[in-house]
């Protein structure tokens, strides 16, 4: 622990499992609080923050489904109410569906709805609640993907709504600055849940990378905590953390 987060409070959204739960876990090492957001999650969220408070660090979850605008605010309020403040805001929280990029048919509205409600609008209602309460030094950072930049991943659908975080994240940097940076991390191939029983395949893919290695959810947080402790000078951008993928 190097403690350049003491004092600080901070959020993080799908919190309790994969990049989410390896997030909180970094940035309470450096000393903040946190609040562990979840929304169907809840045993894994309480785990992270039992996890936090067992290190001796302060914890809590808060339930909510970032779809819903009202339910952030109150989301907000509350980790505000809680722990006195709010100085960094991980944006996690995300959904997708698997479907073949060639099977358009199944590329519904309902589906197209859904995935834009909590992965576009649900990032834009916890960044606009978080400006809200943040003071000047407030960090903002949003989890995008590769599949933004290069146009593949679960569906299409999803892939567009990463894309829309990467802009957004741009457009945001502009509007907040200069008390509150906005910086976004693109993950490329990590281990997570999403990725359970396509490990033989996943291995393969991974041996063309440079790193030679699939991605831990470790390498997200570390990138999480840069943005995090970084001076105002470092906004606006999108880092893609892929073990040299995109190359």
């Amino acid at each position: 622990m190097n403690g350049r987060l003491t004092s600080k409070v901070a959020l993080v959204t799908g919190g309790g499992t994969g990049i989410g739960r390896a997030t909180a876990l970094a940035l309470a090492a450096e000393g903040a609080a946190v609040a562990v957001n979840y929304s169907r999650s809840r045993g894994d969220a309480e785990e992270t923050a039992a996890e936090i408070a067992s290190r001796g660090g302060r914890a809590i979850t808060v339930a909510c489904d970032i779809s819903d605008e009202r339910g952030v605010g109150a989301m907000v309020a509350r980790v505000t109410g809680e722990l006195g403040r709010l100085d960094v805001l991980v944006n996690n929280a995300g959904m997708t569906r698997f479907i073949d990029h060639r099977d358009l048919e199944a590329l519904t509205a309902e589906v197209w709805d859904r995935i834009l409600a909590v992965n576009v609008k649900g990032t834009f209602f916890c960044c606009r609640a978080a400006a809200r309460a943040m003071t000047d030094g407030g960090r903002i950072i949003n989890i995008g993907s590769v599949a933004g930049i290069r146009g593949n991943g679960s569906s299409i659908a999803y892939a567009a709504s990463k894309a829309a975080i990467h802009t957004m994240t741009m457009s945001l940097a502009r509007a907040l600055a200069p008390s509150i940076t906005v910086n976004a991390i693109a993950p490329g191939l990590i281990e997570t849940r999403w990725h359970a029983g396509s490990e033989a395949e996943n291995a393969k893919r991974a041996a063309r990378f440079p790193a030679k290695r699939i991605g831990r959810p470790e390498d997200i947080a570390h990138m999480a905590v840069a943005f995090a402790t970084a001076d105002n000078f470092f906004t606006g951008q999108v880092i893609a953390v892929d073990g040299g993928a995109l190359l």
